[in-house]
């Protein structure tokens, strides 16, 4: 390859990575980068988590409230009988107070899909724009299984803020206790297996209608057909002490628009002596 043809190519990529980091800039003017995580806390033979949903709203969404039913939650009741996600996706978007949401799926472990004992899943890289109030609080839901509706969330949706009104980050990083789980109230606790995800149910939706309000969690049966299985031997979450999960909104360090106009500099100063030696 002679030195012109060389110089034209790094005159060409400069051109593309300039307008690339004029992108980025104009980006990072608005946006910053953000990470979820959550960390199964449970003991070997404790409880597993399905999928978490989370999403960045303006405070105006409301996955639960206490000693109130489901009915009044579209999107929810899927959520903690079966781990379904979509439909509190779909609401998410039908309610329109944030635009930014996802789901966590675990993929280490013995179990893809579900968040095992002692596994850390996380996110994609997530562009959120600080100044929008639509970013400002983060709302979470997992079901806990095996369980009948066993599951953790926040019922208030201010209790997480991530950015202050100028737009600072704050962030997250909390533990969910056993204390914390609660009961959708939507089927009855029997822990048949036919009835209970995780632990023989074939079909979502097939337990039996409890139609009763969201209340903290009693624990599994003592003696019953979960704790006697040697699986989930240690899923007994009212023990003093259990721990459920550890949840994080961490802000990921991107390269800044000045580190990029310096890689810019140099491959200008090398195209320009590449240039200096053509004709």
């Amino acid at each position: 390859m002679n030195s012109q043809t060389l110089a034209f190519k790094i005159r060409t990529l400069i051109t593309m990575l300039t307008a690339g980091s004029l992108f980025a800039m104009a980006s990072a003017a608005s946006a910053v980068t953000l990470k979820v995580s959550i960390e199964n806390l449970a003991p070997a033979n404790g409880t597993l988590l399905t999928p978490l949903w989370f999403g960045f709203h303006n405070g105006g969404f409301d996955i639960y409230d206490r000693d109130v039913s489901l009915n009044l939650f579209p999107g929810t009741e899927s959520l903690v009988e079966d781990g379904n996600t979509g439909p509190i996706s779909a609401q998410f978007d039908l309610v329109g107070a944030g635009t930014v949401q996802g789901t966590i799926l675990g993929t280490g472990g013995p179990n893809v899909g579900p968040i095992d004992m002692g596994e850390i899943a996380s996110s994609q890289l997530l562009e959120v724009d600080p100044t929008l109030a639509s970013s400002r609080y983060f709302s979470y839901a997992s079901m806990v299984i095996p369980s009948n509706d066993a599951f953790i969330a926040n019922g208030n949706p201010l209790a997480h803020r991530i950015f202050d009104d100028l737009g600072n980050f704050i962030g997250a990083d909390f533990i969910l206790l056993g204390s914390n789980i609660l009961d959708g109230g939507t089927e009855v606790n029997d822990e048949i297996p036919a009835n209970t995800a995780f632990f023989g149910q074939a079909t979502p939706n097939t337990g039996v209608d409890e139609n009763g309000v969201v209340t903290l969690h009693g624990g599994f049966i003592p003696g019953g057909p979960i704790l006697s299985t040697p699986r989930f031997a240690n899923a007994d979450f009212t023990a003093p002490g259990y721990q459920v999960a550890r949840i994080r909104v961490e802000l990921v360090q991107v390269p800044e628009p000045s580190t990029i106009i310096g890689l810019l500099a140099i491959a200008g100063a090398f195209c320009l002596k590449g240039r200096k030696g053509v004709g």
